[in-house]
């Protein structure tokens, strides 16, 4: 393989991007090369912070317009030359190691289409947390991590709609895999497991392997977190359930088509967050949660 791409689109905090750079320049393999896809639309002096960095293995650059987070994510594979990519999220961070632990793995699993390694969480000041919503995603989701697999089919869809326990940001994707599916137009917060699932369904394996060597920032600034303030992500949410349910059936893959249909953490999610959206008093967001919650799975269409 010729080294890894990592793509950073960016549209967020300054601070936040710059630690990620930075996490990126300490990688104990040098083998990368890293893209900068800034979708911001105010002059933030990132052209001549990168300048000075002095580094070719680095490349800047800012969209003459907003193209938001389908867009500007699928310029990211679009953009993408070397065998394996990473769309690594602005606010996050890697350890030194995760570059050469993805192509220790890939050397081990040469088949592999996607990469999963170890990922711990971190708050906005950087500092390692458990959040309840990762304990339950590794608790109770993802499957023994503990030893290294490689996984794949119906099964490794079902396990991913009942909850998905992939860190998207930190995943390592082979570039000629993706090169024709690309993100699905109009998702926004579920368009990483889309992309898996179409992924799966040609036949596509996913390599996980325990080594911690990346840092996943949640916190609520994060785009994910102010959709789901606003119900969005729920609405989002249930129509992709909905449709990739009807679709699975299709072509035979029943329990998953099922696994679609309860989507169970989903529900939880929404259920969980209700409570805080009768609090504020967002009546709107609050219809959206119980619908998603307790509803039936009819898509609802703008």
């Amino acid at each position: 393989m010729n080294g890894i791409d990592i793509m950073l689109p960016h549209y967020g905090d300054i601070s936040y991007l710059k630690t990620a750079v930075r996490s990126i320049i300490a990688q104990d393999d040098t083998d990368w090369h890293l893209t900068v896809i800034d979708d911001s639309v105010t002059d933030n002096g990132l052209p001549d912070w990168f300048d000075a960095l002095r580094d070719d293995r680095i490349d800047y650059q800012r969209n003459e317009a907003n193209l938001g987070i389908n867009a500007n994510f699928q310029k990211c594979l679009d953009l993408a030359e070397r065998d394996f990519l990473v769309v690594m999220g602005s606010d996050d961070a890697m350890l030194p190691n995760y570059v050469s632990t993805i192509r220790r793995t890939l050397q081990r699993y040469p088949d592999a289409d996607v990469v999963q390694a170890g990922v711990e969480v971190i708050d906005s000041t950087g500092q390692v947390v458990r959040p309840l919503t990762d304990r339950v995603k590794r608790g109770i989701y993802a499957p023994d991590t503990t030893t290294p697999k490689l996984m794949g089919g119906e099964d490794l869809a079902i396990s991913l709609l009942r909850g998905n326990w992939t860190y998207f940001p930190s995943l390592c994707w082979r570039r000629d895999a993706l090169k024709d599916l690309g993100f699905r137009q109009g998702l926004s917060v579920v368009l990483d497991l889309a992309l898996m699932l179409d992924l799966l369904q040609r036949g596509g394996q996913l390599a996980v392997v325990p080594d911690v060597c990346f840092q996943y920032r949640r916190h609520n600034a994060s785009v994910s977190s102010s959709l789901a303030s606003l119900g969005g992500r729920f609405t989002e949410e249930r129509d992709f359930f909905v449709d990739v349910a009807a679709h699975l059936e299709g072509i035979g893959w029943h329990r998953a088509a099922k696994a679609a249909r309860l989507h169970l953490s989903s529900r939880l999610h929404a259920l969980l967050m209700l409570p805080g959206a009768v609090t504020s008093r967002q009546t709107a967001s609050a219809k959206v949660l119980v619908r998603h919650a307790f509803g039936t799975t009819k898509p609802v269409r703008k």
